[in-house]
């Protein structure tokens, strides 16, 4: 079953970024408390939705996909951006990841959204066939790029005045 988030799947939402951050090698770097998840994801301006995928037998949550709606200047339309799809190694195998993207894909065309776009490590080969086998389309002349830290704050620093006019 893929059923919309709610407030009260806040734990549950942090365990599993966790272990998916732990997974790519990079549990360092999820930092985000359910304080702030609470926030970001209930509060009064949400910054992203949540779609959990529940074991039909016991009802437990064994993935997440977590996403925001995205502009395209090109299509002149939105489109949505998969943050995170993350399915537990014991729920693998049985559906789960292909039904939240199925749930998404439906999303977008309630939405009208032309595109729905998420990256990949390039050495999750598992991901990367999965993906394929639903027809994605892999992009490989885009490279992502991340400013944190430093580096931000010091181009921060370099920023020009900002003009603020009235609509």
């Amino acid at each position: 079953m893929i059923r919309t988030a709610t407030v009260h799947d806040v734990p549950e939402i942090r365990a599993m970024i966790r272990e998916l951050a732990a997974y790519e090698k990079a549990a360092e770097q999820a930092r985000a408390t359910e304080e702030q998840l609470r926030r970001a994801l209930f509060g009064e301006h949400p910054a992203a939705s949540v779609l959990i995928a529940e074991d039909d037998g016991t009802g437990e949550a064994v993935g997440f996909a977590l996403w925001f709606p995205r502009f395209s200047t090109w299509t002149g339309t939105r489109g949505l951006h998969l943050e995170d799809l993350y399915v537990r190694p014991h729920g693998r195998g049985a559906g789960h990841g292909r039904a939240l993207l199925a749930a998404l894909a439906a999303i977008c065309r309630e939405n009208g959204f032309e595109r729905f776009e998420w990256v990949v490590l390039d050495w999750n080969e598992p991901a990367i066939g999965f993906y394929r086998s639903l027809g994605a389309e892999l992009l490989d002349e885009w490279t992502g790029c991340r400013l944190t830290g430093a580096p931000l704050e010091e181009l921060a620093a370099r920023a020009p005045a900002v003009v603020h006019r009235a609509p």
